[in-house]
């Protein structure tokens, strides 16, 4: 819920921000350049404010802002926690001369570390979930067989969770260029309404409706190519997760069982 709070608010942060940019740039400057166009009788000039001044690019850039936060957080979720990998969560190998725990033992005193830590956030990472269910997993079994299913299971619901995270960013792809191109039939439409002004000699309305058609699908394309750039970074970096979390659980517990 917290997330879901976060993401609305930043939604209408976005919203908000981008159309008080319109009010107080985009759609002045852009109708400025329109009246001089109008006066000297030529096409306008396809300048920035010009190109981004119809609903549609509004639209395409209020979700492009949200785009960024929804994946710049998954971003900095998997990067704030990346020390952890760098740690002994399971506790130090035993020193010379020390005596000899039972596996049973240091699986146990394993769990009651990662239960008892004291950052929720740290608790409820990927990594400590994954070890919390494997060494509960021996506890309940003391079999290393079963424990290695726990971590492969662990690992694969890990992929599920974060595949399933990204169907809003991926929805927000696929909507951006469907945004854009509405404009497009928004503005062929137009033209077309305008087809006896254009046979008259006054193309200037035809040449404008054409102008949002593709402009909108110009804003849209170079969006959606942006924001799937960043969503294959974040891909990326959760590919990471995974493999660090197996080889990780791996490495410090399941070997550990094995060679006791």
């Amino acid at each position: 819920m917290p997330n879901l709070i976060k993401a609305a608010a930043a939604l209408l942060i976005s919203a908000v921000g981008v159309h008080l940019v319109y009010l107080s740039v985009i759609w002045p400057r852009a109708e400025q350049a329109l009246f001089e166009a109008q006066q000297a009788g030529r096409s306008v000039s396809r300048t920035l404010p010009v190109v981004l001044k119809d609903y549609e690019q509004e639209i395409c850039l209020i979700l492009m802002f949200w785009g960024i936060y929804l994946i710049l957080e998954k971003c900095y979720a998997i990067v704030k926690h990346r020390y952890l990998f760098n740690i002994r969560l399971i506790g130090d190998e035993q020193e010379n001369g020390a005596e000899e725990h039972s596996t049973l033992r240091e699986m146990q005193s394993a769990l009651r570390d990662l239960e008892n830590l004291t950052d929720a956030e740290t608790r409820d990472t990927p990594l400590v979930k994954t070890l919390r269910t494997a060494a509960r997993r021996y506890i309940a079994t003391r079999d290393a067989q079963n424990t290695s299913d726990a971590i492969v299971t662990g690992v694969e619901a890990l992929a599920a969770r974060i595949e399933s995270g990204n169907s809003m960013i991926r929805y927000l792809i696929w909507a951006i260029p469907s945004i854009g191109f509405i404009g497009t039939v928004r503005g062929i439409g137009q033209a077309l309404s305008q087809a006896d002004q254009a046979l008259a000699g006054d193309i200037s309305g035809m040449t404008n409706s054409l102008g949002i058609a593709f402009n909108s699908t110009l804003v849209a394309l170079i969006i959606s190519i942006f924001l799937m750039f960043l969503l294959h970074e974040l891909q990326r970096l959760q590919d990471k997760l995974i493999v660090d979390t197996q080889a990780y659980c791996e490495e410090f517990l399941l070997s550990r069982i094995e060679t006791n």
